[in-house]
């Protein structure tokens, strides 16, 4: 039976054997196009696939179809190449591939895969011509950092705890559960998390991305009463200045934390409003009676009153403009390198309304005005794909592409993943790896691709409970090994470098095991040799994915540029993977023990290994019209 005919049999898809197509360099001619502009496009067909009697290129300019002819551009033993050109119309503009067989059967190609009957516009790939993400985005590792939980330097000594706080020792028990549990105040400051900067530098990290820094009424600070200034406790406007400029001599860019969907019924503005209709803040917030003692908050938490966005004044104060929050830590002295916005999908919009559009791209305006070479990651805990379209958000804070699959195919089946996780009934499931596969590719899918290397790929986050704690067994090397390899910006929960367990996400902001550094030598180790990892190679920053294989227990994939590819294998357990035609004898190991033959691998148990391969060379993309006139279909 060929290859088509099992597909359409509907077979296991055999990955390495299908056509391929994503929006890295080696298949897009440029990564920052312009309204008008000629844009090449390929697609790689396996000769295991078959040859082609046609391929096209559908795209859909103004929702009205219209197809571009592709032709053979190159041809190795193993895949032929096919390119065709598109004229980009719309700002985010879709394409597909339509392939016909020798035996006139069709395809479509999209971004969620091959398929035998017609796709959706929505699993179309993406050209996006909004203004790019800083050059550097795609090579970061980041870690996460809790102020109050990381450090405490000799300064918080002298201070006085806040009135609200529940005083805490280093070394006490974290209250997780119950009353306390956003009032225990451990008093770590911004100079501490300065003084452990080498701690940072020696893992490899380059991007911090520091939890909110504004004062509060919570030892988590998301319940801001002013945006005006950093809160005293963690050591001022002073100690921000000093640690983001330390962090920048060692080469780590620094990226704040903002709530743009509420504050905190302390602050300042809802204080002013709060009973007051005559107040100039008073449109501020969302109220459900004229004396404005009832209103909007988040999830029902009275402590955290939601933003109205149709306020033109909170848009100049906050968001729009030079002198707005946004702009001001931006520039000097401050000179943060981006914001991560807390609970972005739910920003501006409530009920009938929604102003999230407006005020994402209002945030990502004013940034560009201060300074374009920031980033900007939105927080969205589900399916993110509706909102990061390239036009505001460079990337997402999201669980569904990448942290719930994994847990669900590494972690004991039924364990406590937390309601942060949304995991089926507060559990994970058992996936087999060919279930992550399904499940990372269905959420990553409907991003252009800039965007999925700018999303975050967390193994947990300070909302989540700590992965190591229902793991398999010896599948650690294999989680962070794909945190690191798939396309996305890997992300280090503080913490997690010394082994931390914790049962949720309230627990999982455990203050810092300083004393511990020597006993967690191998797992620290191995952060260190996996960040240098992905550091090192270029593929693994920013080169496109090629699925090879899924089965219950491992998964591979090779990432691909012109200048070197990296092969990667991950399993949970002891597996015989069949690798042939894509991983040679030769090949340079870079990260496991292993032996392997003919491209056949035996791995003895959990593990994650990684190839480097030789880069994929490929026509110029020379001679492109600045413009042409589309076709219809």
């Amino acid at each position: 039976m060929s290859l088509p005919d099992a597909l359409a049999g509907h077979a296991a898809p055999p990955l390495a054997g299908l056509p391929h197509h994503d929006g890295s360099p080696l298949y897009v001619s440029t990564q920052h196009p312009g309204l008008g502009q000629a844009v090449g496009v390929r697609v790689r067909v396996p000769r295991r696939f078959g040859a082609l009697r046609q391929a096209r290129v559908r795209s859909n300019p103004d929702r009205e179809p219209r197809y571009a002819e592709a032709r053979i551009v190159h041809e190795t033993p193993d895949a032929v190449w096919w390119q065709a050109e598109l004229v980009v119309e719309n700002p985010v503009h879709g394409y597909r591939f339509l392939l016909e067989d020798a035996a006139g059967g069709t395809w479509w190609l999209t971004s969620k895969g091959l398929s035998h009957i017609e796709t959706r516009d929505v699993d179309d790939f993406r050209l996006v011509t909004h203004p790019a993400p800083p050059a550097w985005g795609e090579s970061m590792v980041m870690y996460q950092v809790f102020p109050d939980r990381f450090a405490r330097s000799a300064a918080a000594d002298e201070r006085t705890p806040p009135e609200w706080a529940l005083p805490a020792a280093w070394g006490d028990e974290v209250i997780h559960q119950g009353p306390g549990t956003g009032e225990q105040f451990f008093g770590g400051d911004l100079a501490g998390v300065e003084e452990h900067l080498d701690h940072l530098d020696s893992l490899g990290v380059n991007l911090l991305y520091l939890t909110p820094v504004f004062p509060g009424r919570s030892n988590h600070r998301y319940d801001a009463l002013s945006f005006d200034h950093v809160d005293p406790q963690l050591g001022g406007d002073e100690a921000l200045v000093s640690l983001v400029a330390a962090a920048h001599a060692r080469g780590i860019r620094v990226i704040g934390d903002l709530t743009t969907n509420h504050s905190g019924d302390a602050h300042e503005w809802f204080r002013a409003a709060y009973g007051n209709p005559e107040a100039a803040e008073s449109a501020f917030y969302l109220w459900l009676d004229d004396g404005q003692t009832d209103y909007v908050s988040w999830l029902g938490f009275r402590s955290l009153p939601k933003f109205n966005w149709g306020s033109a004044e909170l848009r100049a104060r906050f968001i729009e403009g030079p002198d707005s929050v946004v702009a001001r830590y931006l520039q000097p002295p401050f000179s943060l390198d981006g914001w991560r916005i807390d609970v972005a999908n739910m920003t501006g919009r409530h009920r009938e309304e929604d102003l999230n559009e407006e005020v994402r791209r209002t945030v990502r305006r004013t940034m560009v005005e201060v300074n374009p070479d920031t980033l900007l990651v939105g927080e969205s805990t589900n399916d993110a794909a509706i909102d990061f379209t390239g036009d505001a958000w460079h990337g997402a804070m999201t669980y569904a592409n990448f942290t719930r699959p994994l847990w669900n195919w590494l972690s004991v089946p039924g364990s406590p993943a937390g309601g942060g996780l949304g995991m089926t009934l507060g559990r994970t499931v058992d996936y087999t790896g060919r279930d992550f596969y399904a499940a990372h590719r269905e959420f990553a899918a409907a991003f252009p691709w800039r965007i999925r290397l700018h999303t975050m790929n967390a193994l947990d986050t300070h909302d989540t409970p700590r992965f190591l704690t229902s793991a398999r067994p010896g599948v650690l090397p294999a989680a962070v090994g794909l945190a690191m390899t798939l396309p996305g910006i890997p992300v280090v929960w503080a913490g997690d470098e010394f082994g931390l367990t914790a049962a949720d996400g309230e627990q999982a902001r455990t203050p810092m095991p300083w004393g511990s550094v020597e006993r967690s030598a191998d797992t620290i180790g191995l952060y260190r040799r996996l960040i240098a990892l992905k550091r090192e190679h270029p593929a693994l920053n920013g080169g496109g994915i090629r699925w090879l294989l899924a089965t219950d227990d491992a998964v591979a994939f090779v990432r691909e540029t012109a200048e070197e590819c990296v092969l990667v294998l991950a399993a949970r357990a002891a597996a015989d993977v069949d690798l042939a035609g894509e991983l040679p004898d030769d090949a340079e190991l870079l990260e496991g023990a292993v032996s392997w033959s003919a491209g056949l691998v035996h791995v003895p148990g959990p593990a994650f290994h990684a190839w480097r391969l030789p880069g994929v060379e490929l026509p110029s993309w020379e001679g492109l019209p600045a413009s042409f006139g589309p076709s219809a279909g």
